[in-house]
């Protein structure tokens, strides 16, 4: 599925940003993402993409190289609202 990013006002739910912490994304990272990834399919009608980053840092008390964020989104209108997203460390 190619990215329809047009230009669509970005949102975040307040579970996606309760867990800024906890999965250790940025919200930045989460924009960047929708806007240059390509957009897949997810699950419930939503749709997701990944993105790597550059990460080369610590966390939960272990070093990484890459970080991958993965948003899960829904897009109504000129809207696009980020329901959550998924943080991994390689």
């Amino acid at each position: 599925m190619n990215n329809r990013y047009g230009g669509e006002h970005i949102v975040f739910s307040d579970h996606a940003r309760d867990y800024v912490p906890i999965r250790g994304y940025l919200p930045a990272e989460v924009e960047q993402a929708i806007r240059e990834a390509e957009w897949h399919p997810a699950e419930r009608n939503r749709l997701e993409v990944r993105k790597d980053f550059a990460y080369h840092s610590v966390w939960n008390r272990k070093f990484y190289e890459t970080k991958q964020v993965r948003p899960i989104f829904v897009v109504e209108s000129d809207i696009i609202t980020v329901v959550t997203v998924y943080t991994y460390y390689f």
